[in-house]
């Protein structure tokens, strides 16, 4: 089946909900999904996940997203507990089946949304793999708010006898959007962007370039504007947080690429600007849908300079906005009727702090620091009993060194060896000796300075004979007493 429909009008719930339908009154064997949902990026993935997730809790049937930037280790560990409906990207997608980690031979349903976004991205040959591996007599559905001749190799390889469903037709909504053109000055173009970003409510941005979304967001912020920027160059973790301050209105301003065009929705938005013109009437359409969604009302502006005036006016034809242009300078009445515009205070405003590093308990392996970040980022952790037995076997054996007379604050080395002089930190950075410490290098606790035999030993790796065994420890150039001096690189 091939479904087009506007933007914000439901298409996912409309495959979604039939799906989950389908699949319920069986259980998923390990590592086999019984449905499959491809979409081209990570938010639209997850954006799906969270409409399908309660649905699906009510049918008793397991929802799962698998995206890049994600530990591929937590998603394989879900899958093998048996997932009904797997939503993915075709990239990760494909790494778990490399690893062994998926098998699609039993996915009775496939939806493909925004089919025609994933082969203008390049995914195609992805994608035609993966379907290659699902039974050839499931079912298969494309959605997407344009079908074009892009989408004809799929359908031909691998629909029979498809059925279109359309809802309207591949052009802007002009029943709820306002769109309108400014004409401006290139010189002014900084200025009339800074005032539009000034107003009240939520106003998404679109920039070209992954460049020019953080330079404009910087800019912005500079200005006394509250922006922040979302592209594909982000980590995830990082493109989740923004996502979810603009949607909470923390910032009110976000500056993206075409990453956030297709299928992102967040309530609220009245303003979506191009601040850089599209090239095609598709991506016209797709980012004029983030406003106007189920059938509210938003305002859709484009700034054409001087020397974009053919193109943007043939383009926005093409994608059925037939609307006369209007000349704004900075601070022009126009600008303010149409887009609600003001002057920015002009006072910096720092961007969207990083979440603060989790403090590392004493002697703790790399390897749980790790896991304390993922915990911080709201990614649940899961340890099976042979991990917690490591962990518990590792507790002890810090507890045991931690024992000895020259233990140092932080878990670094010892004070008798990693000391070389007052008031300097160890590696963890942590104080090694007392500020009152003599200055002939002695270190805490009357063991010898820099030129005795267990310093030499400590900043050399090594320990001494009477200190207890920490043994390889991933990442920390521990070694063993009576290894060579160099440092253990091997375990890192």
């Amino acid at each position: 089946m091939l479904g087009r429909g506007p933007t914000g009008s439901g298409k996912t719930l409309a495959f979604g909900l039939p799906m989950l339908a389908r699949l319920t009154g069986s259980a998923a064997k390990p590592l086999r999904p019984r449905g499959l949902v491809l979409a081209p990026t990570r938010e639209l993935v997850l954006q799906i996940e969270r409409a399908l997730d309660e649905p699906a809790l009510a049918l008793g049937l397991r929802v799962a997203a698998v995206v890049g930037g994600a530990p591929i280790k937590r998603q394989a560990d879900r899958l093998n507990r048996g997932v009904d409906l797997l939503i993915a990207t075709p990239g990760r997608l494909a790494d778990l089946l490399t690893q062994g980690a998926a098998d699609l031979s039993e996915v009775r349903i496939t939806a493909l949304d925004e089919a025609d976004h994933m082969a203008d991205m390049g995914f195609l040959p992805q994608v035609t793999k993966l379907l290659d591996r699902t039974p050839k007599d499931g079912q298969r559905l494309l959605f997407s708010a344009t079908l074009d001749g892009e989408v004809d190799k799929l359908v031909k390889r691998y629909l029979r006898d498809p059925v279109t469903h359309s809802t309207a037709p591949a052009a802007a909504s002009v029943t709820t959007m306002s769109h309108h053109l400014l004409y401006l000055h290139k010189a002014d173009k900084r200025a009339v962007t800074a005032e539009i970003a000034a107003r009240d409510g939520l106003t998404i941005m679109f920039v070209r370039t992954k460049y020019g979304a953080d330079r404009l967001a910087k800019q912005l912020r500079a200005a006394g504007i509250s922006a922040g920027a979302l592209h594909g160059g982000k980590a995830q973790n990082n493109r989740t947080r923004t996502l979810a301050a603009f949607a909470e209105g923390v910032t009110p301003v976000l500056v993206t690429t075409d990453v956030a065009a297709r299928g992102i929705h967040v309530d609220g938005i009245s303003l979506v600007v191009h601040v850089d013109p599209p090239a095609e009437p598709k991506a016209y359409l797709h980012r004029a849908g983030r406003t106007a969604r189920a059938g509210e009302e938003g305002v859709v502006v484009t700034l054409v300079t001087d020397e974009e005036r053919g193109d943007v006016e043939k383009m926005t034809r093409k994608a059925g906005v037939d609307i006369e242009g209007i000349a704004v300078r900075p601070g022009d009445r126009k600008l303010v009727e149409i887009t609600g515009a003001r002057q920015p205070s002009g006072i910096a405003v720092a961007a969207a702090a990083a979440p603060a590093e989790p403090t590392r308990t004493v002697g703790a392996p790399k390897k749980s620091r790790r896991r304390v970040s993922e915990r911080a980022a709201g990614t649940a952790v899961v340890r099976d009993p042979a991990a917690r037995g490591t962990a518990r076997a590792g507790r002890t054996a810090r507890e045991t060194m931690a024992s000895g007379p020259t233990r140092a604050t932080g878990g670094a080395r010892s004070a008798a060896g990693g000391s070389r002089g007052a008031g300097e930190t160890n590696r963890s950075g942590s104080v090694a000796r007392t500020t009152d410490a003599p200055k002939t290098g002695r270190a805490v606790g009357g063991s010898a300075g820099r030129g005795g035999a267990a310093a030499k030993a400590a900043r050399s790796g090594g320990f001494g004979a009477n200190h207890a065994t920490r043994g390889d420890t991933p990442g920390r150039g521990r070694r063993r007493a009576g290894a060579p001096a160099h440092r253990n690189r091997g375990a890192n």
